[in-house]
């Protein structure tokens, strides 16, 4: 038996604490994140891809669940964009 997601208010994004490896070429690799107090390690990351806000990287925990991660290069912040299969920002589209 799984546990159930953890209850998101719809169209906001939540910003996160991120450890990551940034290496020479500029590719961003999250280890891990803080998110309500609970820390997740990131077992997989998945498609990466830039947009006007940021930079969007898929992954995976090593507890099996999947969040879209994005890291703003306008504040030098990290949030949480999606979870699992729901969109948490306006106006972004669910992958």
């Amino acid at each position: 038996m799984t546990s159930p997601q953890p209850a998101i208010q719809k169209n906001t994004i939540q910003p996160i604490e991120v450890t990551a490896h940034f290496n020479q070429d500029g590719k961003i690799t999250p280890l891990r994140f803080r998110w309500r107090g609970s820390l997740y390690t990131v077992g997989s990351t998945g498609r990466c891809w830039q947009s006007a806000d940021g930079w969007h990287i898929l992954v995976m925990t090593a507890g099996g669940q999947m969040f879209e991660l994005l890291f703003s290069g306008q504040d030098n912040h990290w949030y949480l964009a999606r979870l699992g299969a729901g969109s948490l920002a306006p106006g972004r589209m669910a992958v």
